[in-house]
């Protein structure tokens, strides 16, 4: 009898070297501490190990492949979306017809100057701090590229001009939302949510099952809208299961 994706994913785990960093302030949650595991660089990282790590928890920054690994937090909790089964609620579907026009164009993962201005515009929009350093091409394409996995840059284009790019990650079994910046012009089109509908599309189209769409933290504004996208999955536990809170509070 053929070993059960838990089982095989213990056994995956327990023969990958983790490198632990340091703690630091966490990102998202101002009094949390924060800690993760690298898949040690000795490793050679391929789309195939990729799309067995996602589905056990871990994300791709660049070239890196990472997981949480906090002391006494489980707060980011991965998810995915079953896109066969997905919902679209009011919201969603108002954001769909809004777009019945958006163009939308896959590129290759390759610089483009026309997506790292959009992507500066962004930042000094939604995060940057006034005093920081611009970013510069070089850290642009080391976040959201990377040179072992299969990815695509896609544009979405409303009236001709440029309006966002989604990054996207194909794995195995399904498409992986990496990052999504927009033209702040194009706000009222809500190009981040549009991005996701786009993504649930086309992995149904392309017979993906699953939309992966990272972290979600209940208690962080900017991460908690993936539980807007239904029936969402979180992996808890090592298990795969209904994203709610009554799962994730329950021990």
């Amino acid at each position: 009898m053929s070993a059960s994706p838990r089982s095989r994913g213990l056994a995956l785990m327990g023969n990958l070297p983790i490198w632990l960093d340091d703690e630091r302030a966490c990102g998202y949650l101002s009094d949390r501490q924060a800690r993760s595991g690298f898949v040690h660089p000795s490793v050679t990282m391929t789309p195939q190990l990729y799309s067995q790590l996602i589905a056990l928890g871990f994300r791709r920054s660049g070239d890196y492949v990472y997981k949480p690994y906090c002391r006494s937090c489980k707060a980011c909790v991965p998810t995915r979306l079953p896109v066969a089964s997905f919902a679209p609620d009011r919201r969603q579907k108002r954001c769909r017809k809004r777009n019945a026009d958006t163009r939308s164009v896959i590129k290759p993962a390759e610089f483009d100057p026309r997506h790292f201005d959009l992507y500066r515009r962004y930042l000094a929009a939604r995060h940057d701090d006034p005093q920081k350093e611009p970013v510069s091409a070089d850290d642009y394409l080391s976040f959201l590229g990377s040179r072992w996995c299969d990815t695509r840059f896609v544009e979405f284009l409303i009236g001709g001009r440029l309006a966002a790019v989604a990054v996207v990650d194909i794995v195995d079994d399904g498409l992986s939302a990496v990052y999504t910046f927009f033209d702040p012009e194009f706000a009222d089109y809500s190009p981040g949510v549009y991005a996701v509908l786009w993504q649930i599309e086309t992995a149904a189209q392309w017979g993906l099952p699953y939309v992966y769409l990272g972290f979600w933290i209940e208690d962080c504004r900017k991460m908690r809208y993936k539980i807007e996208y239904q029936p969402l999955q979180g992996l808890i536990r090592d298990r795969w299961q209904p994203l709610s809170n009554h799962t994730i509070n329950e021990e």
